[in-house]
């Protein structure tokens, strides 16, 4: 059974940081890219960045220079650090899973970033 449990969302100011965890189960976390994506009220879910297992990342335009995407395959682990928060910025965050071999993907949660004016 795949499980993403993603954590580190929260409420933050301006211009701060906050850095997201997802941990992974039941997969072989080295045949899987992994990704953040996000959905904000009122509108579509959105790719934020991708990596796979090799670390080539990938990332959104509106997103590029302020996060990174890093992770730990010995820890079946995929982060994203958020810097320079923004209001626009404010979101529910999901992590994603895709297979590489099968083409399965999987959703966690999700989890809530608020950016504070």
């Amino acid at each position: 059974q795949v499980q993403l449990v993603e954590s580190g969302g929260g409420l933050v100011q301006n211009g701060g940081s906050l850095r997201l965890s997802c941990a992974a189960s039941g997969i072989i976390f080295s045949f899987n890219v992994m990704g953040w994506y996000r959905q904000a009220v009122g509108k579509q879910r959105e790719l934020v960045a991708t990596i796979t297992s090799g670390g080539i990342t990938n990332y959104a335009d509106s997103v590029k220079g302020r996060f990174t995407i890093s992770r730990d395959n010995a820890k079946n682990t995929v982060y994203l650090q958020m810097n320079s928060l923004k209001p626009e910025d404010t979101a529910d965050y999901y992590c994603n899973t895709l297979n590489l071999i099968s083409q399965r993907n999987y959703w966690g949660q999700g989890t809530q970033v608020t950016v504070s004016s």
